[in-house]
């Protein structure tokens, strides 16, 4: 038993260590990278494409923050469900209200069953644009973009070598809900892994209009379940590289109860399992950030029922430390990410006494939402994503077998947590 206990001990903290040190790098990344801002003359017509099925929590204000760019040449493409979502009406309100003409809506015309309804989207919405637009810029309804979002979002593809620029999210720990705070936990995670491992996001991604057809990205939509994680192989087959830029980690203020966020939980990690470039060593991340504090968790108490003294107080020591520690790590990187978020104009997160003390009990909760999470997506076969289902059986091997409409009976109780 001791044996165990120490070695459960030095795998927790050598695991600290080792996340201490990427999320040193991802800080230096994102403090030390220069922005290289292209003049107005040198800015490519760009196409910023928004894909939208239900009325998000803040689509008013994602819409008028996109029609407020400080971009010379650009348009915005929205591509709705249906001429029946209650999005329709609210995006059609804000656009009059702005008096935008840079701006077309139009509804899905073609449902494809054999990829996910915003792969349908994204293919109709490239095919349609003329020989003008040099770049198609990507976001979703729960991103709230600054003025210079697209100038930054689209300068860094002058460089050959990056075949795509990609922000992230980042929420806030002052949720109302354990699944906003549990979400903001894992995120911080995350933002770090997407970083390590070039992964981008789709709420804010940017891609030169010929590179999504020298690739094949556009025939590859066609059959997939997501658009952006596939991308970071794809583009390093034709020698390019997914660029993060720092000042694109955009704020979200979206609410998520609990069971919400379990069930968009197993969702993403299966996602991930279908097309992340290093699902491997997610899962061995997974295991050392959620299998090993479990293991000294039980360890503990089977070694005060066995009146194993040392042991048992190894492991509370060793826990406590790996604990206190992911803790600190997340207050750096909150911090770390302040000035990001200040620089955009928003008003960043206080951390309050309660708010630390919630921050601090959502370290364990996260652990094993995740585990949970993780566990569950290996039997997933089917998924149900705002309301529509998808028989998937591999990542090429997309069916959509239910859908209808969205409806406002759709919509979550709340209005303040996402879809």
């Amino acid at each position: 038993m001791k044996e165990l206990a120490i070695f459960l001990s030095k795998s927790l903290l050598g695991w600290l260590a080792i996340q201490a040190c990427i999320t040193l790098m991802f800080l230096l990344y994102v403090r030390s990278r220069p922005k290289t801002i292209l003049p107005d003359e040198q800015l490519p017509k760009t196409a910023v494409i928004l894909c939208l099925r239900g009325a998000d929590p803040f689509l008013p204000n994602c819409l008028q923050a996109l029609l407020k760019q400080n971009y010379p040449h650009y348009d915005l493409k929205l591509i709705i469900d249906s001429q029946e979502d209650p999005a329709w009406q609210i995006a059609s309100e804000t656009i009059n209200e702005l008096k935008a003409t840079n701006v077309q809506i139009n509804h899905l015309r073609i449902i494809r069953h054999n990829c996910s309804l915003k792969c349908s989207s994204l293919i109709q919405a490239v095919s349609d644009l003329d020989d003008s637009y040099q770049v198609v810029a990507l976001v979703d309804a729960d991103t709230i973009v600054h003025p210079n979002w697209l100038r930054e979002l689209v300068s860094p593809l002058t460089n050959p070598k990056v075949g795509a620029t990609t922000g992230n999210r980042w929420y806030v720990p002052t949720g109302s809900y354990w699944g906003s705070l549990v979400r903001y936990a894992g995120n911080v995670a995350t933002v770090v892994q997407m970083y390590l491992f070039g992964i981008p996001w789709g709420g804010t991604l940017a891609v030169k209009k010929e590179v999504l057809h020298q690739t094949g990205l556009l025939d590859m939509w066609g059959q997939a379940f997501g658009e952006d994680m596939m991308m970071h192989n794809i583009l390093k087959k034709h020698g390019m590289q997914v660029k993060l830029v720092p000042s694109l980690i955009m704020l979200n203020r979206e609410e998520c109860d609990l069971l919400g966020f379990i069930d968009s939980l197993k969702r993403q990690i299966f996602y991930s399992r279908l097309y992340h470039p290093r699902w491997l060593a997610l899962v061995s991340e997974a295991i050392s950030s959620i299998l090993f504090p479990t293991a000294v968790i039980v360890l503990f108490f089977l070694s005060l029922g066995d009146a194993l003294w040392e042991a048992a107080a190894l492991l509370l020591r060793s826990y406590s430390i790996y604990t206190l520690g992911l803790f600190l790590i997340m207050l750096i990187v909150e911090y770390g990410i302040q000035p990001v978020i200040r620089s955009q104009g928003q008003l960043v997160t206080k951390l309050s006494a309660t708010t630390i003390v919630r921050m601090l009990l959502a370290i364990p909760l996260t652990q094993w939402v995740y585990g949970l999470a993780m566990l569950s997506s290996f039997w997933m076969s089917t998924v149900k994503w705002r309301g529509i289902v998808y028989r998937v059986q591999g990542p090429w091997n997309i069916r959509l077998v239910e859908y209808h409409p969205y409806d406002l009976l759709d919509q979550p109780i709340d209005h303040r947590i996402s879809l």
